[in-house]
C-alpha cells in the first residue's frame, strides 16, 4: 500500500492531508482535554446567590449581592419554559452529545446566503461551559475548549442536570441570573405565573441579555418576541392564534427600583451584621435573615414619616431646581437626560422631572420613565423665570401632577414589641437613596419634653403621686431664664397637670427637689447614656442627648411593669438550603424601676394622651389605652412623641440633620404625633383595649388615687418648691394636724 501511494504522490498528498491534519488535531485535542478544568463547579454546583433579608411574616425587605438569582430546581420550572428555550437556543439538546454538528452545518449554511445576519452553532451544553469556565473572547483556541469542555460536561452530568444549571446561572440582564430572577425582575411574578408573552421575551434574553433588555429597549424586545413567538408556531409548541394574542398584548415589564424601600436603613444594619459575622461570602452563600420586623407596620411607619415630611416640605418657600441640565436637540438628547435622572434618581413618590418648555399657560416636564405632563395654575408661577433643562420634583395628588421639592428634614420611626425587645418598625430616614445615616439608631438629637416621664417617675419613687402640688413659678439661675412653652405660669399643679400640660417650670421644680445628679442617674436606668445628660436644671427640659432606640425602650420599661427590654432585630440566618445557622436567644431584661412605679408613672401619660398635648392620639385611635409625651426642643429644633400600649412601644423624631429650627409653629405634636398615630393604627388593628393593671403589692388605692404602701395618705409628698401649707384643725381635737411632708430638699 504503501509502495502503491509513493508511486502515485498526488494520491499520496490527497490522502496524507487530511491525515496528517487528522491526526495534528486528535493531538491538539488530547492537549486542551489534558489541560480543561475540573468540573467540580458543575457536579458539586453552588450558585452565587444574594443575602436577602425578610420580614417576620417573609416580606422582602432588602438583598445584596452582586448578581440576583432564585434557584429553581427543574422540576419546579414549567415544561412549557424549558421546551420555549430549548425550541430557540438547542432544539437537538436531549439527541447531541454536547456539539451539535447538524446545526454547526445549518449554520453555516445560512451564513454562506445571509453573511449579514450570522447565526451561531453553540449548544446549551456550550454556552454553559463558556459561562463558568471561559471568556467571550471569539478565538478559535477558547471555541476548541469550549466544544471539548461541552462534551466532558455531557460525560459526567446528566441532561437534566446540564439543563437546571443552564437556566439558574445563565445571565439574563438587570443582574438577574438565572430564569427565576428574571421573571421577578422583569414581571415581579414567578416561573409558574408567567403567560406566553413573557415566556417568550425571556427564552429570546439569552442572545443579547444587554441590547434586549426590555426595560431599556421595550422596542426590541417586541421585535425579539415576534422572533421566539414564530419559532414556537413552527415546532408545534403553541397556535399561530396564540403567538398573534402574545404578541398583541402589552408587556408590564417593572423598570427595577433605583428608590429606597420600605426598610432600606434597618436592611442595610442586617447587611453590615451579616459580612461582620460571614466575611465576604454573605453576599453570594444565599444567605436568608428573617428580622422581627413586621411589614404592614413598617410599611406604615414609613409612609408616615415621608408624608409627615412632605407636609412640612410643603409650608417651605420654593428653591429653585435641584439643578439646570443642558438638553441639546437630536441624538444627544435623550443620553442628556438620562445622566440627569442618574444624578437625581426618583424619591419614592417624589418623582423627578425635566422642564422641556414653558410658557404663559402650561410647562411641559419629562420624567425618567419618558412620560411626559404638564404643570399648570398655581403650580405654574414658580416655573416662569426657570429655563429648559431643570430639574425638579414633581408629586400626584389625585390624578394632577404638582410640583414639589425634595425635604430636606430627617425623622425617624422605632416600634417594639415591650415584652420581648423585638424590634417591629425601624425607619432611618426620609429615604436611603438619598442619605445612608441611621437617624434612628446613631442621631442625638435633644429629647425635650419627651424626657420630662423620666423625672416624674424618679420623683414618684420619692413618695409623690398625682395629686403632689409643684410649684409653676418662673425659675432664674444666673442668665439662665426658663419659660413654659404657653407663656402662662400658675401658682402650682398637680404632678398629674404638669406632665398632662407639660409645664416646664413644673419639671424644673422637680430636678431641683431630686438635684440634677439623682435626676440623670435615674434616666440612666432607662437605658439612657448617664454622660449625655447634662448635669445641671436644663436636664428637667431634655438637653441631654438621645436616639430614637433608646427613647422606644426606655419608654416600653413603663409598659413592661419596669423591665427594661434589649431591643433586638434579627431572628434568625438560614443557608441558602434553610438549614438555621443562628438564631436569636431569649430576650434580655434588666430593671428599671419597680412595677409599682411603672404603673403609676403610666397613669401620668395616660393622663398626656387623654387630655393633655397628646390628647390627639386617643382620639385619632379611638382608643383610651394609650400613654404617651410629647416633645419640643428650645426653637422647635427637634419634635418628638414618644409612647406606648400594653404591647406596643414606639418613639417619632423630626429634625434637620444639622440642628435648625424647624418653624416657628411646629410641634412635637404637630409633627411626630401624627406619624406616630398613623404607624400604631396598623400595629394595633385587632388589639383590644388593654389598659395597664396594677402590680399585686406595693401600691395601695385611696378615692381613686395611687399610692406607694409606704407612702398612702398623709405619707405621701404634698408639696414640691412650695412653702408649707397652713397648719388646719383637726375636727375631732383642739390641737393642730400635722400637715403632708413636702418632699426634703
Amino acid at each position: 500500500m504503501l509502495k502503491f501511494l509513493l508511486q502515485r504522490p498526488w494520491l499520496a498528498a490527497l490522502v496524507g492531508v487530511p491525515l496528517a491534519i487528522l491526526l495534528l488535531g486528535a493531538i491538539v485535542a488530547a492537549l486542551i482535554w489534558a489541560q480543561l478544568p475540573a468540573l467540580d463547579a458543575l457536579t458539586d454546583y453552588q450558585p452565587h446567590q444574594p443575602l436577602r433579608v425578610l420580614s417576620e411574616d417573609g416580606q422582602l425587605l432588602g438583598e445584596f449581592g452582586a448578581e440576583r438569582r432564585r434557584f429553581v430546581p427543574l422540576k419546579d420550572i414549567p415544561k412549557a419554559l424549558q421546551d420555549a428555550l430549548l425550541a430557540v437556543e438547542d432544539s437537538d439538546f436531549y439527541v447531541h452529545s454536547g456539539i451539535d454538528y447538524s446545526g454547526i452545518g445549518r449554520a453555516m449554511l445560512h451564513n454562506i446566503l445571509h453573511p449579514t445576519r450570522l447565526q451561531g452553532a453553540s449548544t446549551i451544553t456550550q454556552q454553559l461551559a463558556r459561562n463558568i469556565f471561559l471568556s467571550n473572547r471569539q478565538t478559535f483556541a477558547r471555541k476548541a475548549q469550549e466544544g471539548l469542555l461541552a462534551i466532558k460536561i455531557e460525560r459526567n452530568l446528566s441532561k437534566d442536570q446540564i439543563l437546571e444549571i443552564y437556566m439558574n446561572q445563565i445571565s439574563l440582564g438587570n443582574k438577574a441570573y438565572g430564569f427565576g430572577a428574571a421573571a421577578e425582575r422583569y414581571f415581579g411574578k414567578p416561573l409558574d405565573k408567567l403567560n406566553t408573552g413573557e415566556i417568550a421575551v425571556l427564552v429570546g434574553l439569552p442572545k443579547d441579555p444587554n441590547r434586549l433588555n426590555p426595560v431599556l429597549y421595550p422596542e426590541r424586545t417586541k421585535r425579539r418576541q415576534a422572533v421566539v413567538l414564530g419559532r414556537l408556531v413552527a415546532v408545534g409548541q403553541i397556535t399561530q392564534a396564540q403567538a398573534d394574542a402574545a404578541r398583541e398584548k402589552p408587556l408590564d415589564v417593572r423598570r427595577p427600583k433605583r428608590l429606597s424601600g420600605v426598610a432600606d436603613h434597618a436592611a442595610e444594619q442586617v447587611r453590615a451584621e451579616m459580612v461582620t459575622r460571614f466575611g465576604e461570602e454573605a453576599y453570594t452563600r444565599g444567605l436568608t435573615v428573617y428580622t422581627t420586623l413586621r411589614y404592614a407596620e413598617q410599611a406604615a411607619a414609613q409612609e408616615a414619616l415621608r408624608h409627615a415630611l412632605f407636609e412640612l416640605e410643603r409650608r417651605q418657600p420654593f428653591r429653585g431646581p435641584e439643578a439646570t441640565v443642558e438638553l441639546p436637540e437630536g441624538e444627544d438628547f435623550d443620553e442628556a437626560l438620562e445622566t440627569a435622572f442618574d444624578a437625581h434618581p426618583d424619591l419614592g413618590e417624589l418623582r423627578t422631572a425635566v422642564l422641556l418648555k414653558v410658557d404663559k399657560s402650561a410647562a411641559e416636564l419629562v420624567m425618567a420613565d419618558g412620560e411626559k405632563i404638564s404643570l399648570k395654575g398655581q403650580a405654574l408661577r414658580p416655573l416662569q423665570s426657570l429655563k429648559r433643562g431643570a430639574v425638579l420634583r414633581v408629586m400626584e395628588s389625585g390624578k394632577q401632577w404638582q410640583l414639589s421639592q425634595t425635604p430636606q428634614a430627617e425623622g425617624a420611626v422605632v416600634t417594639l414589641d415591650p415584652a420581648t425587645g423585638a424590634i417591629r418598625a425601624l425607619v432611618g430616614g426620609f429615604d436611603f437613596a438619598r442619605n445612608q445615616f441611621n437617624s434612628a439608631t446613631q442621631a442625638w438629637r435633644q429629647p425635650g419634653s419627651a424626657f420630662k416621664p423620666f423625672i416624674y417617675s424618679a420623683i414618684i419613687d420619692q413618695g409623690a403621686w398625682a395629686g403632689t402640688l409643684v410649684s409653676d413659678q418662673p425659675v432664674e439661675v444666673g442668665d439662665w431664664s426658663p419659660r413654659n412653652y404657653d407663656g402662662q405660669y400658675e401658682e402650682a399643679l398637680t404632678l398629674r397637670q404638669g406632665l398632662a400640660r407639660s409645664k416646664n417650670m413644673v419639671t424644673i421644680h422637680l430636678v431641683q427637689a431630686l438635684g440634677p445628679q439623682r435626676a440623670r442617674a435615674w434616666a440612666a436606668r432607662f437605658g439612657l447614656d448617664e454622660d449625655k445628660q447634662p448635669l445641671n436644671l436644663t436636664i428637667a427640659l431634655g438637653t441631654g442627648s438621645v436616639t430614637p432606640l433608646q427613647m422606644a425602650q426606655g419608654y416600653a420599661a413603663f409598659a413592661n411593669a419596669g423591665q427594661l427590654p434589649t431591643a433586638w432585630l434579627i431572628d434568625r440566618v438560614q443557608d441558602a438550603q434553610g438549614a438555621v445557622l443562628w438564631k436569636a436567644e431569649a430576650p434580655r431584661f434588666k430593671t428599671a424601676v419597680s412595677p409599682r412605679n411603672a404603673f403609676m408613672t403610666s397613669q401620668l401619660l395616660a393622663a398626656v394622651a387623654r387630655e393633655g398635648t397628646g390628647a390627639r392620639a386617643s382620639s385619632l385611635l379611638g382608643r383610651w389605652d394609650l400613654y404617651g409625651k410629647t416633645g419640643t426642643t428650645n426653637d422647635a429644633v427637634d419634635a418628638w412623641f414618644c409612647g406606648f400600649q400594653a404591647t406596643r412601644a414606639g418613639a417619632v423624631w423630626i429634625g434637620y440633620p444639622q440642628p435648625k429650627s424647624l418653624g416657628e409653629r411646629e410641634t412635637g405634636g404637630g409633627l411626630a404625633l401624627p406619624v406616630w398615630v398613623a404607624t400604631m393604627a396598623v400595629a394595633l388593628k385587632g388589639q383590644p383595649n388593654t389598659q395597664l393593671a396594677p402590680p399585686d403589692e406595693g401600691l395601695v388605692q385611696q378615692d381613686g388615687n395611687w399610692f406607694y404602701s409606704e407612702f398612702a395618705g398623709d405619707m405621701a409628698i404634698a408639696r414640691i418648691g412650695l412653702p408649707p401649707a397652713p397648719p388646719r384643725v383637726d375636727e375631732a381635737a383642739s390641737e393642730p394636724a400635722p400637715s403632708a411632708p413636702p418632699i426634703n430638699q
